[in-house]
């Protein structure tokens, strides 16, 4: 059985949950998340926990089961306290200022990039080298800090480029030059 699966989902007071069928909603102070459960498992409610349980010992249920229980216990989480993701610039010359809800980053090409933000993630930057991935649902927020990282990875000769805040980023030698 899955120790992720198992484990019971608190809900804080300020959290409310609704189930209709398959569909499960979860609202909270910073919004509101829903989402459709596999036919697979079920989820119970009683007091302020949720348990999944699984229907089969099948793969697709084995699979789900974990699943369904760390994307609800996500959307908890997140229309409560919510989520974030930090960034970082290195570089001579690369910089990033919010005008607005966009985002614009100057990153060593010959034109500065405006990044508009999907419905429901806030982008904001403190100082001209850090930014901030702020919404209500983890998967975005990780896929917009994915999206803004791509648009100049750190390369590693030198290290310049947007990374994660505290990601290492080995560099290389260079050249040993001529002998």
């Amino acid at each position: 059985m899955s120790r992720i699966g198992r484990r019971p989902i608190p809900v804080p007071e300020a959290v409310t949950i609704s189930m209709e069928g398959q569909d499960i909603t979860v609202k909270g102070k910073k919004g509101e998340l829903s989402f459709n459960i596999p036919e697979t498992v079920s989820v119970t409610q009683d007091e302020q926990t949720l348990s999944v349980e699984r229907h089969g010992d099948d793969k697709q249920s084995r699979t789900d089961h974990g699943m369904v229980r760390a994307t609800i216990a996500n959307m908890v989480h997140g229309v409560s306290q919510g989520f974030e993701k930090a960034l970082e610039i290195k570089g001579v010359g690369y910089r990033a200022q919010t005008q607005g809800a966009t985002l614009v980053l100057n990153l060593g090409y010959s034109n500065p990039i405006n990044f508009d933000p999907p419905e429901g993630i806030e982008l904001a930057t403190d100082g001209p080298t850090k930014i901030f991935v702020r919404g209500i649902d983890r998967q975005k927020v990780g896929q917009v800090a994915a999206n803004i990282r791509g648009l100049r990875p750190p390369e590693p000769y030198k290290g310049k480029g947007v990374r994660y805040a505290g990601e290492y980023v080995q560099i290389k030698a260079g050249k040993a030059g001529a002998q």
